[in-house]
């Protein structure tokens, strides 16, 4: 076996290509488009390089990839946060505890070579990538927002000596049991009570005029969790581009004050599961109509995003929030609503959603190691 740098396009398409080998067999594995993440790491594409140092390399044993990994330093964060950390993300390898060994230990030797302290991952190069190993909910399918990993990936961890760092949970809950009715009368109540005003919208420029104010309280909104990462202008932009094509403008939801300042959104995405499956990495020649229906005809839906201003946390905005979303999936015939990867101890967004009923259906966390 030996560990390879990938240096050329055709090498980054390779290592791109890798899971698709890994969890061809796999019912629960959801392929991404594979030109999207080419240009993951593509400079000039994805901004996340301009202030990252990525250093993608591949594990071959008899000229066959059996292990891949992306090791990232993210410089805002060791410069502006004084976390010195190397992040590592896009972590898949056989279950062969030497490719697993070798892999991490290419991203332990970035770490000596650049002062820093320790390794901490899967994660990407911000908080709006895809983060954790799976530990439990193996027989669930995966979403388009999240890594799918077969279960000795956390043996792998223990026996190389990493630690867990953060835990995560999966929650989703059944559309029939919500009280619809509830949230309405809540909504006019707290529309009423602090003169705000939800807004819809029917097409993507419409929400386009709204999306980098999304962004920006975004950023306010999630500063205090842990490694929190702004996103700047040319990261927006270029989340603009990835996501929105992909959302239903009508399942966008803002909350205005009355000087129509935005104090809170929320964001949720139709399954496309199950149509990445069936695209299996490519838009063409077929793959953008399976997305395109699911778009069209969902039957579960991911929530995505959700944000309040804090001058507005507590004063019940979530209730306007969750009544526009409601109303405008209610006769949908959406079955479920699941929950995108949260922070166990994120109390708060646990209380958000408790009158649902969520059950939590997988867990994951981020390993930690001191080098």
């Amino acid at each position: 076996m030996k560990i390879d740098q990938v240096k050329t396009k055709n090498e980054l398409i390779e290592f791109v290509k890798f899971p698709f080998k890994l969890y061809k067999e796999s019912k629960y594995w959801v392929p991404p488009i594979i030109k999207e993440e080419v240009n993951s790491f593509t400079k000039g594409v994805n901004p996340n390089l301009d202030n990252c140092d990525v250093n993608l390399y591949v594990a071959k044993s008899k000229s066959k990839i059996v292990g891949r990994i992306a090791i990232i330093i993210n410089w805002y964060e060791v410069n502006n946060q004084k976390i010195k950390k190397v992040r590592f993300g896009w972590f898949d390898f056989i279950n062969d505890l030497k490719v697993s060994k070798a892999l991490l230990q290419k991203a332990g030797d970035i770490c000596k070579k650049n002062n820093l302290d320790f390794l901490e991952g899967p994660i990407g190069f911000s908080n709006l990538d895809k983060v954790g190993v799976l530990t439990s909910g193996f027989k669930e399918i995966s979403t388009m927002i999240s890594w799918y990993n077969y279960p000795y990936y956390k043996n792998h961890f223990e026996n190389l000596n990493f630690s867990v760092e953060k835990e995560y949970l999966e929650n989703k809950f059944n559309f029939k049991n919500i009280d619809i009715d509830y949230y309405e009368r809540m909504s006019l109540i707290v529309q009423k009570r602090f003169d705000l005003k939800p807004v819809s919208f029917n097409s993507t420029n419409k929400v386009l005029e709204f999306a980098d104010q999304m962004f920006e309280l975004f950023n306010i909104t999630y500063s205090k969790l842990a490694s929190f990462i702004p996103v700047n202008q040319k990261q927006i932009n270029y989340m603009k581009d990835k996501f929105l094509s992909f959302i239903n403008p009508e399942y966008l939801k803002f909350v205005l004050d009355k000087d129509n300042k935005l104090i809170g959104f929320a964001v949720i995405m139709p399954s496309f599961a199950k149509a990445l499956q069936k695209a299996n990495g490519s838009l063409f020649p077929f793959g953008f109509l399976h997305l395109l229906h699911a778009k069209r005809f969902p039957k579960n839906v991911t929530l995505f995003l959700i944000g309040v201003h804090p001058d507005f946390q507590k004063k019940g905005v979530t209730a306007i929030l969750f009544n526009s979303l409601l109303q405008s999936l209610k006769d949908k015939g959406i079955k479920e609503c699941i929950r995108t990867a949260e922070l166990k101890d994120n109390f708060e967004i646990s209380r958000l959603w408790k009158n649902f009923n969520p059950v939590t259906y997988k867990t994951r966390c981020t390993y930690k190691k001191n080098i």
